[in-house]
């Protein structure tokens, strides 16, 4: 949520970073804030006024009554019992506009960083870099410019590689390599469950795990502590992230206890930092958390959600950090290089992108999505956003630092991304590896698979 001191300070600048997130009526929104809050202040003044006029008669009261003049000790009375009238009609309008204030802010965006690109959709996102691709064209071009956009991205020389790539060995789509191998059978979580929730057998079961074992692993030696938190979360939680409102209808949601299905571990792992005042010297905090994590995907169709693509219960390690305002920009290259490292490891062709002001979600300043490309289905598959909030989450969570230099307590700044979620992880593996013998496992998963390749 946004501070009232970053409206006022830039009202403007903060006006502009809502358009470029496409955020309606950006304009009559912040001026109504504004209004809204201006009724408050007015009204907490006449509250203040009337206190201190009621506490100054009822100090005379006594006086009065010592001198003898009951009417006029009386007559103070009731100017005192008037002026309580008063303060109590001026605290119902401070509550109701700080209600009406708090709901407007739950409303609105936070602001991008000048560093996010214009733009109102997933074409206007900028690849920024790219890993084990044979396109060294565009490779040269991003290590020329700095970044390309999607909408002039080289795709008939890329269609023309994954062609060639594809025409030297047959590809199966992972939905057919998942029933040839016995590894997932999407039937059978239709029968249990419904559309989006797989059922994962054997080998397919170890390959999870594997995965699961592996994306912990690396975030331990990177020096994350590793949390086990609950899947359900109170409505408090899912508004300290920005889950609620804005997300409301993509969520499960357990209406009797009113309870969330989380969509990621970002919300537990970040809420448990609300209502907390850390010391400067712990910052950075680093944890890392496994758990299933649970969408609705309300309005998903087509090839999009085939398979793994999309699905309403899946697997993901989540990183979060907790940092403060000055360091927050490092900590957030340090999480881009540790997912980044995963893949590589992984051996799977990948991009970063950095996301257009429409293409961000509500709550990021700034996000960076990881792509990995399957090469069966010859697109790009979004496998982690990593994402810096600056003071947003924060501020909702009233999660604050305490400095060392002036013991002055302040916002922290939140980060969070994937590394990784599984599902098109998986489907990249088995596409990209497929051979006539088998699915071959990258070196760096073999110890926690315990075999070079899928039979």
């Amino acid at each position: 949520m946004l501070t009232l001191k970053q409206i006022y300070d830039s009202p403007e600048g903060i006006i502009a970073g809502l358009q470029k997130k496409h955020f309606a009526n950006a304009e009559e929104t912040i001026n109504r804030v504004m209004t809204i809050d201006g009724e408050r202040k007015t009204a907490q003044q006449k509250k203040d006024n009337a206190s201190a006029e009621m506490n100054k008669i009822s100090k005379s009261i006594g006086a009065l009554m010592a001198q003898g003049k009951k009417d006029e000790a009386n007559a103070a009375k009731a100017q005192t019992g008037e002026l309580k009238d008063k303060v109590a009609k001026y605290e119902a309008q401070m509550a109701e506009a700080e209600e009406a204030l708090t709901k407007l802010l739950l409303t609105i965006p936070n602001v991008p960083y000048a560093i996010v690109p214009e733009g109102a959709s997933a074409e206007d996102n900028l690849a920024v870099t790219i890993g084990n691709w044979p396109n060294q064209p565009m490779i040269d071009a991003i290590a020329k410019d700095g970044a390309v956009a999607l909408k002039n991205w080289d795709a008939a020389t890329d269609e023309t590689i994954a062609a060639e790539r594809i025409a030297k060995s047959e590809k199966l789509p992972h939905w057919e390599l998942a029933k040839k191998y016995n590894l997932i059978d999407f039937d059978l979580g239709v029968k249990i469950s419904g559309a989006g929730f797989p059922v994962y057998i054997g080998q397919g079961a170890r390959l999870q795990r594997a995965l699961i074992n592996f994306f912990l692993a690396e975030a331990n030696k990177a020096g994350y502590t590793e949390i086990m938190p609950p899947t359900v979360v109170n409505a408090a939680s899912g508004y300290g992230t920005g889950q609620l409102p804005d997300k409301e209808g993509q969520m499960y949601h357990c209406e009797v206890d009113d309870l969330y299905l989380i969509p990621t571990a970002e919300v537990p792992v970040t809420n448990l930092y609300r209502d907390v005042i850390i010391d400067e010297d712990k910052l950075p905090i680093k944890n890392c958390a496994y758990t299933e994590c649970f969408r609705r995907e309300a309005g998903s169709y087509g090839k999009d959600v085939r398979g793994l693509n999309r699905l309403h219960e899946f697997s993901k390690i989540e990183i979060v950090r907790i940092d403060t305002p000055e360091h927050s920009d490092a900590s957030h290259k340090e999480m881009l290089a540790h997912v980044e490292g995963l893949l590589k490891k992984l051996e799977l062709p990948y991009r970063i992108l950095r996301l257009s002001g429409g293409d961000m979600s509500f709550t990021a300043a700034l996000c960076y999505d990881f792509e990995v490309y399957s090469e069966a289905q010859h697109r790009w598959l979004e496998v982690s956003s990593t994402s810096n909030f600056d003071t947003y989450q924060a501020n909702r969570l009233k999660c604050r630092y305490r400095r060392n230099e002036d013991k002055k307590v302040t916002l922290c700044h939140t980060l969070n991304g994937s590394a990784l979620a599984l599902p098109r992880i998986v489907a990249a593996l088995l596409e990209n590896n497929q051979t006539e013998d088998g699915i071959k496992i990258p070196a760096a998963l073999q110890p926690y698979f315990g075999d070079d390749m899928i039979r």
